[in-house]
């Protein structure tokens, strides 16, 4: 048994309060991290939402974690104690989208990653009053000391990387990257609008540049975030409060390549889709309970699609953008800012204000 200072959300509307919690031995393809740091990532505020079920809390969040194996379960043998680690998403390897190296497209994403539970649907950590809490979000649950997880969540990485750095990796900034380098598989001399320049929206932003991409709009309404977006790649930068977003997106043009929104926003979501030439592709990733409402003849000549993940295998992708970054090519260190993780609530409502990009929380 393992015992473990965690993060723990109980109430929607209350902060986190720091428990020591129990963890059960890891179990056949697991495999229990020390964890290093973990990345704030604003899906974790869905744990606020009331949309993951009312037993859903007590929980434990935080999907974009790093550090170094513990101990591995039975029949575990690809990791060992003392491998560094960044850990992403869960899959099942075993359906069609998994067989076809598609794991964003895995029959089970939601089951895994958004129950906070187990794949056959358990809870393996208990507080102090031996009360269950959920602890497998997104199958690994790293605002914690201790992170229980799986192996398909689990990527391995050289050991003389910064393991603060490396958590985002796992999800937002994957995200991004990924969406322009694996889904639009953008081209030298084409083009793309981000809506929302957070850590998603830079990413993408910084993949478009590598991409050699002729213009790259960043649209965002904190000027700040337009500032570093210029800074990070984008060829222009829209406020998006003007009152004629797409006009000011388009400069008049026929429209735009590709588009792509962070935001969730139903209005945000829909011009995403206008800023659109004939053909053209729109990829939407915020989290959200919004709709997205569009005339049918808008979507004439376009694709939009909804994609986890960037479309990444993370054993694959991340690996790749760690290596651009050791190139000097991809400075996603420009948007981490470091919290102690008893400073978890101030993170939060600098995440949510826009203080800051990507606050990644260090374990004591």
């Amino acid at each position: 048994m393992t015992t473990s200072l965690s993060a723990v959300l109980r109430d929607p509307a209350g902060p986190y309060s720091l428990e020591t919690l129990e963890l059960d031995e890891p179990g056949p393809s697991e495999a229990l991290v020390r964890v290093v740091a973990s990345g704030l990532c604003h899906t974790d505020l869905m744990g606020r939402a009331g949309v993951l079920g009312e037993h859903f809390l007590p929980a434990v969040l935080g999907h974009e974690g790093s550090g170094v194996v513990e101990k591995v379960g039975p029949g575990v043998t690809d990791f060992a104690p003392g491998d560094h680690v960044v850990l992403s998403f869960d899959s099942c390897g075993t359906c069609p989208g998994c067989l076809a190296g598609r794991p964003t497209d895995c029959t089970g994403f939601e089951a895994r990653n958004l129950s906070g539970l187990t794949a056959d649907g358990r809870r393996t950590a208990r507080d102090a009053r031996g009360e269950p809490v959920t602890n497998r979000w997104f199958g690994q649950s790293s605002f914690a000391r201790y992170s229980l997880t799986t192996v398909r969540n689990m990527v391995k990485v050289e050991q003389d990387l910064p393991l603060e750095l490396l958590g985002p990796l796992g999800c937002s900034i994957q995200t991004g990257a990924g969406s322009v380098l694996n889904a639009m598989r953008l081209a030298p001399g084409q083009s793309l609008a981000v809506f929302g320049a957070g850590a998603v929206g830079l990413s993408a932003i910084m993949a478009a540049r590598l991409s050699g991409a002729s213009d790259i709009v960043a649209v965002d309404l904190n000027p700040a975030r337009r500032d570093l977006a210029l800074k990070l790649g984008a060829t222009r930068a829209v406020d998006g409060g003007d009152a004629d977003v797409v006009g000011a997106v388009t400069g008049g043009g026929g429209g735009l390549d590709f588009s792509f929104d962070t935001t969730g926003v139903s209005a945000v979501m829909a011009n995403a889709v206008r800023v659109l030439n004939r053909p053209g592709t729109c990829i939407l990733v915020g989290a959200g309970m919004d709709m997205l409402t569009l005339h049918p003849a808008e979507l004439t000549g376009k694709t939009v699609t909804y994609l986890y993940e960037g479309g990444a295998v993370p054993q694959l992708f991340i690996p790749r953008l760690i290596e651009l970054w050791r190139q000097g090519v991809f400075p996603f260190e420009e948007l981490i800012t470091r919290y102690r993780l008893d400073e978890i609530d101030r993170a939060e409502a600098d995440a949510i204000a826009g203080t800051a990009v990507k606050p990644v929380l260090v374990m004591p």
